[in-house]
């Protein structure tokens, strides 16, 4: 299928690895060109490089802290116009509520839910008068089924739902489409670092996380290409009348209503064995 993609322009944050990078080398094929945020500057560089021999467009790439004060307006000022904003920058702690460290949490507050909404808020301005564009969110689906051990990004992940549909549901008047992908678990370095939270609450034993996909649809984790891919026709004129919405891509885990099997008394119960131990 020919997505209308090529010649655009698509602005990617979190363009270093994972989704992120799926995206970027998913756009570049599709002839897109590109404009690639992330704060590791070399793993920038070595993306840009990566394409480059691959595909025949631009990229430019913008290291920077995007939790910072004022590193969205800089982005945009940096980058310019483009056709395709892809907010995908985000990294909301894990935990339960009495685990939660609330300066790690306003950190990726103001880099998932406030930093979308900045950066949404400057490019649909140009969008406008531009006549048209398309905002892409990468959530999470803890924010449709929520999870108490991970009780931060279950509340931020719905507010990004919220602001999604809010703002995609007026957006056609203006010629934009606004919609959000919701990932389930996908095999990135994030949701290691996740699951090695989950396996520590459940198990006591961070070391253990991998025997968690046991327990998740056909045995794994969505791949970052199959979410990145979605993204995709989502972003293309394919998808013209589809905004204000959100789409999961999870294998059927919020269908199910859970995020794993594991059940919380487990988790309760690991919990209680490491109180009593230490």
């Amino acid at each position: 299928m020919k997505l209308e993609l090529e010649g655009k322009t698509v602005l990617i944050t979190g363009a270093s690895k994972g989704i992120g990078l799926a995206a970027a080398h998913s756009f570049a094929a599709e002839g897109c060109h590109l404009q690639l945020a992330a704060r590791d500057g070399l793993a920038l560089a070595s993306a840009k490089e990566e394409i480059g021999k691959i595909h025949p467009i631009d990229v430019r790439i913008h290291p920077m802290d995007l939790a910072t004060p004022g590193a969205m307006a800089q982005l945009a000022e940096a980058a310019g116009p483009v056709d395709i904003l892809v907010n995908n920058a985000g990294d909301i702690p894990a935990g339960p509520i009495e685990a939660l460290d609330f300066a790690l949490v306003r950190r990726g507050f103001q880099l998932k839910v406030l930093g979308y909404m900045e950066l949404s808020q400057i490019y649909y301005a140009r969008m406008k008068a531009a006549g048209g564009g398309v905002i892409v969110n990468d959530i999470g689906n803890s924010g449709e089924n929520w999870d108490a051990n991970y009780i931060a990004g279950s509340t931020g992940n719905a507010a990004v739902m919220a602001f999604t549909r809010a703002l995609g549901g007026m957006s056609l008047d203006d010629g934009i489409r606004v919609v959000g992908v919701n990932p389930g678990p996908v095999a990135t370095d994030r949701m290691v670092k996740l699951m090695k939270r989950r396996a520590f609450d459940t198990h006591g034993d961070e070391g253990r996380w991998e025997e968690l996909f046991d327990n998740y649809p056909g045995g794994r984790p969505a791949t970052p290409k199959e979410v990145a891919e979605l993204m995709l026709f989502l972003a293309s004129p394919r998808a013209s009348y589809i905004t204000g919405t959100v789409v999961t891509i999870d294998g059927g885990i919020a269908a199910r209503g859970s995020i794993i099997k594991t059940s919380q008394k487990a988790i309760a119960a690991g919990q209680a064995q490491r109180l009593a131990a230490s």
